[in-house]
């Protein structure tokens, strides 16, 4: 077992660009059913969903001599990752991804700043975006996807219900020599924002829709993305300029693939071209994110 986790860790490392130090080394299932591994910067972080820790994993971490952190992955369980032993690195670290400094923090809740099996739509998104562009970030999260867009020079604007995750995106444009003054950001309902963008008429080149799988708002409002999805990508395209192109995406693991792009297809602009994007090598087999992009 020891031999199958080196050579995994190696051959991610040949594939990976030296300017990525994020990535998943054993995918879900893999190995062992409910346990994954990523490693991040030098660390490893072990998620273990309904599972325990297997033990020839664990001798091989402890061997390692690297920090290892370790979350379970339980439903309603917010907690941060608690670490095998004292880590001797900061918990609070930045991680490369093709050379964008994103900031993440060990002793937050269920998520540690990035979503790393986002990793290959980032760097689509930076590939179309061009000085002159306006992009939307909605459900945005440490903002990953507007640090991307800015470096390609679109102008972006960000939007989350929570400050801290704002605040945290201006952070790490900060990181990425980006001038967040030169930017938009936006606290609230991404429905409301949607709303009141289309009524002012103001439209988006480029727009990211990487919502929860579950959410409700300060009305108590539920939202689902396996029954909402469809109405969620109609709103966003009144605001989407004309040959926009939109980043439909989910985790939501109840919600096939077929499923997924039919609900987007009913919500895209009539005449709308739709691109499937698989998910990341280093995740193979998990297929639980599903992508879509929209081309108007």
């Amino acid at each position: 077992m020891e031999n199958r986790l080196e050579h995994l860790l190696s051959t991610r490392r040949e594939r990976l660009e030296p300017d990525t130090n994020a990535y998943r080394v054993v995918p879900e299932g893999m190995l062992w059913r409910g346990v994954s591994v990523d490693a991040l910067a030098g660390r490893y972080l072990v998620s273990l969903r309904d599972a325990e820790m297997p033990k020839e994993l664990e001798e091989w971490l402890r061997a390692s001599w690297a920090d290892v952190f370790i979350k379970r992955l339980a439903q309603g369980d917010k907690r941060a990752p608690h670490p095998m032993r004292p880590p001797a690195q900061p918990v609070r670290f930045p991680v490369l991804e093709h050379g964008v400094r994103l900031m993440m923090d060990m002793q937050s809740g269920y998520s540690q700043g990035l979503f790393i099996d986002q990793r290959d739509n980032r760097l689509r998104l930076r590939r179309i975006c061009r000085p002159g562009m306006k992009a939307l970030n909605l459900f945005a999260y440490t903002g990953a996807f507007s640090v991307c867009a800015a470096m390609a020079g679109a102008q972006t604007t960000t939007l989350d219900l929570a400050q801290a995750c704002l605040t945290h995106c201006r952070e790490n444009m900060q990181s990425n020599g980006v001038d967040p003054s030169l930017h938009f950001f936006c606290k609230g309902d991404a429905l409301h924002w949607l709303g009141s963008f289309a009524r002012q008429g103001r439209l988006f080149d480029v727009i990211i829709l990487d919502p929860p799988t579950f959410s409700r708002d300060a009305r108590g409002r539920v939202w689902r993305a396996e029954r909402d999805y469809a109405e969620l990508v109609k709103s966003a395209a009144r605001c989407l300029a004309e040959h926009g192109r939109m980043l439909c995406t989910t985790n939501c693991r109840s919600l096939s693939s077929a499923a997924f792009r039919s609900m987007v297809e009913a919500g895209a602009p009539a005449g709308a071209q739709l691109e499937e994007q698989p998910m990341p090598f280093d995740f193979a087999p998990e297929n639980y994110l599903k992508t879509v992009w929209i081309h108007s």
